[in-house]
C-alpha cells in the first residue's frame, strides 16, 4: 500500500512539475531562484535547508505553494476526482449513458458557431476581421477610455481604394442581434431526451422535467455539509475583527487562507478584490501588463464582428442598468480584449464526443459573445479601478466558473446539473410549490434560469452579489445557485401560490433588492 501511495505522489508531483514548466510565472520563478542560490547566506554545505529559508525569505516559497495549490484544483484533477465522482465506474464504452448529452453538448457548440457564421455572411463582413484603415484606428485609439463617444452607426470608416476611389462603409448596430439567448439555450436543455429504459414508458415522463438525466447531484444534507463553515462563528487568527483578519490573511499571500476566509460571506469591501485575485491567481506581472497590451492593440488595428456583438450587447444591458451604467467604458475595454484573447480557448475544457457534420470557426477568444455576456464582467468594476486588474480576475473567474453555465456538458458544477440540482431540491424541500408549478403547466426553471445562467448578476443589487460570488469562490462550486434561487422561490412562496400565469409569476420575482443573501443562506442551511 506505501508503494502505492508513494508512486502515486511521485506521479502527481511530475504533473506539477510539467505544469509549472507550461506556466508563465515559470521563467520569472526560475530567474529569481537562481538569485537566490547566489546569496551569501545560502550555503553549500546546507543547499537544502539555507536554501529552503531564503525562498521563505523572499517569499519565493508562499508564491510556488500558491501556483502548485491552483494548478492541482483547476487543471491537474479530473472533475470526477474533485467532485468524488471517482467512487463509480466510469465507461468509456460506445455505450456511454451521457452520450447524447456530450453530443448535445457539441451540437449546442456547433450551432453557436454556426449562427455567427450566417452572420457574417448575410452582413457581408469576414469571420476573422478586418485591418481598420487609419481614420477608423486613430478615433479608436483617442476615444480609449471614453468609448462610450466613439459612434460605430456613422461612417465607421472610408476605406481607400486603388486609383483614389473611396468606399464609404456605413455600420448600424441594428442589424446585428446577440447570437443567442439565455432562453434559447433553456429550450435546447428542455428538449434533452436520454435513452429510454426499456421497462420505462416515456409517456408518463414530463417533457419539462431533468430527472431522467442521470447526473449524481446533492441532497440538501450533502449541500449542508459541504457548506457548514458557513454556519460557524468561530474567528480566523484568533481575531475577532474582520478587517484585521483579513489585513493578516493578506499579509500572508497564502491563497488556501483567502479562499477559506471568502467562506464566511462576510469580506470587507475594501479587501473583496485582492482576496479574489489571490484565490484565482489572477495578480499582476508584468508578462500580464505586457500581454493586455498586445490585446488592446489588436483591437485598435482589427475590425472584428464580435466589436458589433460586445457593444450591442453593453448598449442592452449594463448600459441600461442603474447598478452598471457608470462602468461602460471600461466594460467595452474588458470585453474587447476579452474576445481576442487566444489563451482562453485553451484553458476552457470543452468535452468532446464524434458527431459528423462541419465544423464552424469561431472568435479568436472560442467565446461568442451572447446576450449578457458583460455581466459576468459588469460586477468586477466595483473592486478594482485599473481595466487591467478587472480584466485578469474577470477571465480567471470565467474561466474557472462561467464558462460551464454556458455551454451543456456533463460537469458536476455545469448548468445541466445545476437544473437538475434545482428540479431535486424543489420538488423535494417544496412539494407545495413543485405541485402548483405542475397544476399550471409551468416549468419551474422557466422562472429561475436567467438567474443560474447569469450567476445572478444584474439581478441582485451588486453588494449582494459580491456575497453570493464570495461563496463560489469560497466554496469553489456554484451549487449555492440552484440553491440560492429555491430559498427566493421559497421566501416569496406565499405570493406565488395565489397567481396562476407566468407572467405573474415573474412579476413577484423580478424585484429582489430587498434579498440579503447571507442570513438566508444561513437559515435556510440550519433549519430541519
Amino acid at each position: 500500500m506505501e508503494e502505492l501511495q508513494d508512486a502515486s505522489i511521485h506521479h502527481m508531483t511530475a504533473k506539477v512539475i510539467s505544469a509549472i514548466k507550461n506556466t508563465m510565472c515559470y521563467e520569472p520563478i526560475y530567474k529569481e531562484l537562481q538569485r537566490l542560490v547566489c546569496n551569501p547566506t545560502v550555503d553549500p554545505q546546507d543547499m537544502r535547508n539555507t536554501l529552503e529559508d531564503a525562498m521563505k525569505g523572499a517569499g519565493l516559497e508562499t508564491e510556488i505553494r500558491n501556483i502548485v495549490y491552483n494548478l492541482v484544483r483547476s487543471k491537474l484533477l479530473k472533475p470526477e476526482e474533485k467532485s468524488q465522482l471517482g467512487k463509480q465506474p466510469s465507461k468509456t464504452t460506445v455505450s456511454d449513458p451521457l452520450g447524447y448529452l456530450k453530443r448535445a453538448g457539441v451540437l449546442w457548440d456547433r450551432r453557436v458557431r454556426k449562427s455567427l457564421n450566417a452572420m457574417c455572411t448575410e452582413l457581408k463582413v469576414p469571420l476573422h476581421g478586418q485591418p481598420r484603415i487609419s481614420a477608423d484606428r486613430e478615433d479608436f485609439m483617442a476615444k480609449w477610455n471614453e468609448l462610450s463617444n466613439y459612434n460605430m452607426g456613422k461612417c465607421l470608416s472610408k476605406i481607400i481604394l486603388q486609383r483614389l476611389i473611396v468606399l464609404y462603409q456605413f455600420t448600424d448596430l441594428a442589424n446585428y442581434r446577440p447570437v443567442y439567448a439565455p432562453k434559447d439555450l433553456l429550450e435546447v436543455l428542455l428538449s434533452l431526451k436520454g435513452p429510454a429504459k426499456t421497462t420505462e414508458n416515456t409517456d408518463q415522463i414530463p417533457q419539462w422535467e431533468f430527472s431522467h438525466i442521470a447526473l449524481p447531484v446533492k441532497n440538501l444534507f450533502e449541500l449542508r455539509t459541504h457548506y457548514a463553515d458557513l454556519l460557524r462563528s468561530d474567528s480566523y487568527l484568533g481575531v475577532p475583527d474582520l478587517t484585521v483578519q483579513c489585513q493578516r490573511i493578506l499579509e500572508s499571500r497564502h491563497a488556501p487562507m483567502c479562499q477559506q476566509f471568502l467562506k464566511k460571506g462576510c469580506t470587507p469591501a475594501p479587501y473583496r478584490g485582492a482576496l479574489w485575485a489571490h484565490v484565482l491567481d489572477s495578480k499582476l506581472h508584468d508578462y500580464d501588463i505586457e500581454y493586455w497590451q498586445k490585446l488592446r492593440n489588436a483591437v485598435w488595428t482589427t475590425d472584428h464582428i464580435v466589436d458589433k456583438l460586445v457593444f450591442k450587447d453593453i448598449q442592452l444591458t449594463a448600459s441600461n442598468d442603474d447598478q452598471y451604467f457608470v462602468f461602460e467604458d471600461v466594460l467595452y475595454q474588458v470585453l474587447l480584449c476579452f474576445s481576442r484573447d487566444t489563451d482562453i480557448g485553451g484553458c476552457v475544457e470543452y468535452e468532446s464526443f464524434p458527431v459528423k457534420g462541419k465544423t464552424y470557426e469561431g472568435p479568436p477568444s472560442g467565446v461568442v459573445p451572447f446576450h449578457g455576456i458583460c455581466m459576468f464582467a459588469a460586477p468586477f468594476c466595483y473592486l478594482y479601478d485599473s481595466p487591467v486588474s478587472l480584466y485578469y480576475t474577470f477571465r480567471a473567474f470565467y474561466i474557472r466558473y462561467c464558462h460551464r453555465l454556458t455551454t451543456i456538458n456533463t460537469h458536476p458544477q455545469g448548468i445541466v446539473s445545476l437544473c437538475l440540482l434545482f428540479e431535486k431540491l424543489l420538488q423535494t424541500y417544496e412539494p407545495q410549490l413543485w405541485s402548483h408549478f405542475r397544476e399550471l403547466q409551468i416549468q419551474p426553471l422557466r422562472v429561475v434560469f436567467k438567474w443560474l445562467m447569469r450567476a445572478f448578476s444584474g439581478h441582485l443589487p451588486p453588494d449582494q452579489l459580491l456575497v453570493l460570488w464570495d461563496l463560489i469562490l469560497g466554496f469553489d462550486s456554484l451549487e449555492i445557485l440552484p440553491l440560492f434561487a429555491i430559498i427566493i422561490l421559497s421566501f416569496r412562496k406565499e405570493s406565488i401560490m395565489q397567481v396562476a400565469s407566468l407572467d405573474s409569476i415573474e412579476a413577484i420575482l423580478a424585484d429582489l433588492s430587498s434579498i440579503k443573501v447571507l442570513p438566508l443562506v444561513q437559515l435556510a442551511l440550519s433549519r430541519d
